[in-house]
Order: structure tokens, then C-alpha cells, then sequence
């Protein structure tokens, strides 16, 4: 049988303890200051009405009125310069024969993840994953700029 001497006395002023749960007992006035607290104002739910309309995805006839460009990202600049000679430089980890390799040849195709390349006196192909790619070269001016972009032409 447990002696009441057992358990710690809760000093003066400080919270009683309830021995029946985890949780301790609060005064009052603990409960209703924080019963007075409000949201703040980025609370989400704050900020939606209830009983107005329901956000949802656009129209799709507002979002075929608007053109769609393409971002300026290394596969879509690759592919606005197909057909011209195109050096590659690329790094290959954990290699022992060769950690680093340059290919030179007509650029292919270029996708999100590759590069096509086809050497301009052997006729070889070469599919060359983006990861590995350092950079390229070019010996002529690139095309940059994406017909029809709002950009095109300054």
C-alpha cells in the first residue's frame, strides 16, 4: 500500500498534481487565457469562407489562350541547336580507364536525361547521359532564343 509521504509535495504557488494521468492539473485562469487565444491571421483555415466558392483549376479555355514557352534548360537550348557540330565534355566516376572524355559530332537529339551525338568521320553514335555531362562547346553561334517567345528578336 502507498504512503501519501511517497509522492513529492507540489511546492507553494506552483500547479497541483494529479496523480491519476500524465497530464498535470491546471488553476482556472491557466484555461481561460488560453481559450481567449485566436488563430493568427496565416492560419489557413482563417481564410477560407464558408459558403463562398470553391477554388479550382482553370478554365480551359483561359489557359489555351495562354502561350506556353519553353524554360531555357540544357536539353531545350541542346535541341534549338540540332544538326550543328557540338563538343561535349564529360566526367565519368570511378573509372579506371578514363575519367574524363570529350566527344565531338553532329548533335542528334538531346533529351531530358541524354544527348545523341554522331561523330563526323566515323559515322559512330554516341547516346550520352546528362549526368555525366560537363559541358559543350560549339563552333558557330548557338540559337538561343525560342520562336515566338516575347523575348525573340531584342
Amino acid at each position: 500500500m502507498l504512503n501519501r509521504q511517497q509522492f513529492p509535495v507540489a511546492p507553494q504557488g506552483a500547479a497541483p498534481y494529479s496523480f491519476q494521468g500524465a497530464a498535470p492539473v491546471y488553476p482556472a485562469a491557466t484555461y481561460q487565457a488560453a481559450s481567449a487565444h485566436t488563430p493568427p491571421a496565416a492560419f489557413p483555415s482563417a481564410q477560407i469562407p464558408i459558403g463562398g466558392p470553391i477554388p479550382g483549376p482553370t478554365a480551359p479555355a483561359a489557359a489555351a489562350a495562354t502561350p506556353v514557352f519553353e524554360e531555357s534548360y540544357i536539353e531545350n537550348i541542346l535541341r534549338l541547336n540540332l544538326g550543328k557540330t557540338a563538343t561535349v565534355y564529360m566526367t565519368f566516376e570511378n573509372n579506371n580507364q578514363w575519367n574524363a572524355k570529350v566527344f565531338k559530332g553532329r548533335l542528334e537529339a538531346a533529351g531530358r536525361d541524354h544527348i545523341i551525338l554522331s561523330d563526323l568521320t566515323t559515322g559512330m553514335r554516341y547516346l550520352l547521359l546528362m549526368v555525366n555531362l560537363d559541358y559543350v562547346t560549339f563552333d558557330e553561334e548557338l540559337n538561343y532564343e525560342y520562336p515566338g517567345h516575347p523575348t525573340a528578336g531584342r
